[in-house]
């Protein structure tokens, strides 16, 4: 009986790989989930093991256990099968020259990294890039690994706005410094004792330190990305549409709100998060009082033939920040024609990149690497 009990439990868990979350908590075991799987298959086939021994619902619990199995399996031979046609999308949609990736042991997916840890962090160095009356803001400079002026990834953390800092998920910064770029980790003010846009302020200030300490950080001013991760996704957005004059070649919009407007008519369930009154803490109101704040924050407004290129990611099952919100995204860059790649990933909820290693954290990060070359184009080594 316990044998089944223990499966039942690990069924339902595996229902988070083709459902949403219905609460917060149930949230994050759906990142658990996703991410590493081959652990919860582990256990699972640890439990149908004790089917051999004599005892009462054996076949019921064997057969539920089966079923728990396969859809542990599914985020996994969902990355593999994306895995096969994301090297033709993405070329498809950024013309590039000779990728030093293609010549590296770095793949789109592979199996034998699911049972890897994370790559390990690499030492970086915290620079104060402005200084308000309240208060001071820092940014985590990462450096690359090959030597001279090179192009850099401004990250943007994720957090409702309201919090998170620089420090968040460093181990893509890592990677892409290894890589050869120069990272730069961006802290900026919160919600709701500052509002928007006092994070666009931030960024560009960012900016202009960089531009201003260029040759002591050894950073091509000509060749900036930014990357952003859920309310900094929207910083992101907003920024690299709004500021192209700072050397802004690319974004990366990690599952983030790129329609205000329409993102507060549809909010996530209160039981995962209040996002009406995320998103009032920081645009100062509920829409009805202040529309024009939310538009104004909405980077699809600002979406013309001079964008910058873009890469989507996000999870269909995020419960988070609507799918939808890279739909409409996507709508309006076709429109625009603006290059763009939207990598989309049908198990994966919001925050699922938090294991670099697991299905769409192999995918997420191969995807970067190869949007980096298309939009910055020029021979690196993988070091």
């Amino acid at each position: 009986m316990l044998r089944l009990i223990i499966i039942i439990i690990l069924l339902l868990a595996s229902f988070l790989t083709v459902f949403k979350a219905p609460t917060y908590h149930l949230w994050l075991l759906a990142v658990l989930v996703g991410e590493y799987g081959i652990l919860f298959i582990g256990i699972t086939l640890l439990a149908l093991l004790a089917g051999f021994l004599p005892g009462r619902y054996v076949w019921q619990g064997t057969v539920l256990g089966a079923l728990a199995v396969a859809l542990y399996l599914y985020p996994i031979v969902s990355a593999y099968v994306i895995s096969k046609s994301v090297d033709k999308d993405i070329s498809h949609s950024f013309l590039q020259s000779r990728s030093t990736l293609h010549q590296s042991s770095l793949k789109p997916f592979s199996f034998t990294k699911l049972f890897q840890l994370d790559p390990l962090q690499t030492q970086f160095k915290t620079f104060t890039y402005i200084s308000y009356a309240d208060t001071n803001l820092t940014l985590d400079y990462y450096p690359a690994t090959v030597r001279g002026k090179r192009p850099c990834v401004m990250v943007i953390h994720g957090g409702s706005w309201s919090s998170g800092d620089s420090r968040q998920l460093p181990e893509l910064n890592a990677v892409l410094s290894q890589a050869g770029y120069q990272v730069v980790s961006t802290n900026y003010r919160l919600s709701p004792k500052w509002q928007s846009p006092a994070p666009l302020e931030d960024i560009t200030a960012a900016l202009n330190y960089l531009h201003k300490h260029a040759d002591v950080l050894q950073i091509d001013t000509g060749k900036i990305v930014l990357l952003g991760r859920s309310a900094g996704a929207q910083i992101a957005l907003l920024a690299a549409y709004t500021l192209q004059q700072q050397g802004i070649k690319g974004v990366i919009d990690f599952y983030g709100p790129a329609d205000m407007v329409w993102g507060y008519s549809l909010p996530a369930s209160k039981l995962v998060m209040d996002s009406r009154r995320v998103m009032a803490n920081y645009l100062g109101g509920l829409y009805p009082d202040v529309p024009k704040q939310y538009a104004a924050s909405s980077p699809i407004e600002f979406v013309n033939r001079h964008a910058v290129p873009t890469l989507m990611i996000h999870g269909a099952n995020d419960v988070l920040v609507a799918y939808g919100h890279s739909e409409r995204l996507r709508r309006k860059l076709v429109e625009n024609q603006v290059p763009f790649y939207w990598l989309k990933l049908p198990w994966a909820t919001h925050g699922f990149d938090y294991h670099l290693n697991g299905p769409g954290g192999q995918l997420c990060t191969y995807t970067i690497l190869r949007f980096l070359e298309g939009v910055l184009p020029e021979d690196r080594s993988l070091n």
